[in-house]
């Protein structure tokens, strides 16, 4: 059980991250080599972005919360 939380752990952070990338190219904000591409200044990429990033919160909290016998 211990492997499937950190598993699932790194997987939400890595959501989080990658949903805070879109949400930067999407408004534009984006610099260096995250500013070519095609997502820059469309706003529908950050509101992906901001439904991915609030999936991976979702699931570092589901992965790391206390539960009764594991």
């Amino acid at each position: 059980m211990l492997i499937l939380k950190s598993i699932s752990g790194i997987v939400g952070a890595l959501l989080v991250v990658m949903g805070g990338i879109w949400i930067l190219q999407g408004l534009n904000l984006a610099w260096g080599p995250l500013a070519r591409s095609f997502m820059q200044n469309d706003r529908q990429w950050a509101v992906y972005g901001a439904i991915l990033a609030i999936a991976g919160l979702g699931l570092i909290v589901w992965a790391y919360r206390k539960r009764g016998k594991d």
